[in-house]
């Protein structure tokens, strides 16, 4: 209990910027009241401290940095320098229109100079920028340039595929359709026949 009391008192630092969990415990019941419903009642009483550790965890983001996770690489690879692909990395973030839920999957491709990061490291970054209030093309834009930051590949390539349900929930109401974007940097933007190669490689994920 004393934990609780501490971190309620504490608040979240997303952003820089604290605020107690308490204040943010009161905006929700307020819009629980504004959607016509009693916050005091059995079913939701409790929901308002629910909203908050939902809301940390899925704006996790802001507290970590995606360019520490690339820093640790490895140097022994026996001369590899052929295109390595992460495929179909799962990942859930939030539009920054309506924190709407967007729901996808991100293909990351690079050539390495020298040295490579751990894939579960880029996974690791697709789940921190993901958990940040989002567009997807700047997610998609994010992704890759922390890659090519840290790691000074020959290339990155990015593709992100993702259903958004601003536009599936509510407004123009579209189920099944889905959003694709890329960003192409290096020898994948500059030479066809590599950006052919990876290309080849998502595509082939999504039929399989």
């Amino acid at each position: 209990m004393a934990l609780k009391e501490d971190n309620r008192a504490g608040g979240a630092s997303g952003g820089g910027k604290a605020i107690a969990d308490a204040k943010v415990e009161d905006a929700f019941r307020t819009i629980i009241k504004w959607i016509g419903e009693d916050p005091n009642r059995d079913g939701l009483i409790e929901t308002p401290d629910r909203m908050v550790r939902a809301y940390r965890e899925y704006f996790a983001g802001y507290d970590e940095d995606p360019e520490e996770v690339l820093r640790k690489t490895f140097t022994e690879v026996d001369g590899y320098d052929e295109m390595i692909v992460l495929r179909g990395v799962t990942f859930e973030s939030h539009c920054e229109h309506h924190i709407a839920p967007i729901i996808g999957r991100v293909w990351i491709g690079y050539i390495p100079n020298k040295r490579v990061v751990g894939i579960s490291k880029l996974a690791r970054v697709v789940e921190i920028f993901s958990k940040r209030l989002q567009i997807q093309e700047r997610l998609t834009a994010q992704i890759a340039n922390t890659v090519d930051e840290v790691l000074k590949p020959s290339g990155v390539a990015v593709v992100v595929k993702a259903a958004h349900h601003c536009m599936i929930d509510r407004g123009v109401r579209k189920r099944g359709a889905d959003l694709v974007t890329s960003r192409m940097l290096g020898v994948f933007r500059d030479l066809p026949e590599t950006r052919h190669e990876f290309l080849t490689l998502v595509n082939a994920d999504t039929t399989e």
